[in-house]
């Protein structure tokens, strides 16, 4: 008999909740946790979180921005970013790996501390890691707070895949939990990621999400690790 394709399930709209009340803290987030509540009385009118892909910038970032009102500017050649900057808080993501215009960020920097209000930058390396050329920048960033974030521990990471599935009305065995968590890659992107794909395949093959679907998608995002063996959370 053959093999039926997976389907894709039709969208159900099942987007992960980043309000401050649902944010998962533990050690490797506390700093940066505390520069978002305690805007905006930062030490510095421009901060800079650091940390690697899936550590939580993005979450923190997008936290600080509902409660700050900051809007999302690019940093490009010919950019009104330094205008708006002038009007309120800022967010720049991706600072290392989008890359920016240094004049536009130099001016973008002048501007929230010569109007008082604030810009909050998101990358994977610290400023001085950046390559900037501009004497002036480079002095500038000097002066920016870094506030860096680290990959998830084994706590953190189980919560989080808990919280995804709950987001998705799915309520996975705690067995299945500690599966994932000793086998994938150490972030939250990735925890994303892995969730996502469960409930796709299992929604696809109207099939329950169990180890074997658990193992089938590590190996497909590329982050299966031991494979000893432990007792199937459907068993």
């Amino acid at each position: 008999m053959n093999r039926r394709d997976d389907q894709l399930p039709l969208p159900l709209g099942h987007a992960p909740q980043i309000s401050r009340d649902d944010l998962l803290i533990s050690p490797s987030l506390e700093a940066a946790v505390a520069i978002v509540d305690h805007w905006p009385q930062w030490p510095s009118p421009v901060v800079v979180l650091v940390g690697p892909p899936g550590s939580g910038k993005s979450h923190l970032a997008a936290i600080w921005a509902g409660a700050s009102g900051a809007t999302a500017i690019d940093l490009q050649p010919g950019t009104e970013a330094p205008e708006i900057a002038a009007k309120g808080p800022v967010l720049f993501e991706d600072a290392d790996r989008r890359g920016f215009d240094e004049t536009a960020l130099f001016h973008v920097i002048n501007s929230v501390r010569e109007n008082g209000t604030c810009l909050m930058v998101t990358a994977r390396s610290r400023p001085a890691a950046w390559g900037v050329r501009l004497p002036d920048l480079a002095s500038r960033l000097k002066a920016v707070t870094v506030v860096e974030t680290s990959e998830p521990d084994d706590d953190l990471l189980g919560q989080v895949l808990m919280k995804l599935f709950a987001d998705r009305q799915l309520f996975p065995d705690e067995r299945l939990i500690a599966y994932l968590v000793a086998r994938m890659e150490r972030s939250l992107e990735t925890a994303h990621r892995a969730v996502a794909e469960m409930d796709r395949l299992a929604l696809a093959r109207q099939t329950r999400i169990n180890r074997a679907l658990a193992a089938e998608v590590l190996e497909k995002i590329g982050n299966a690790g031991d494979t000893q063996e432990i007792p199937d959370a459907d068993d």
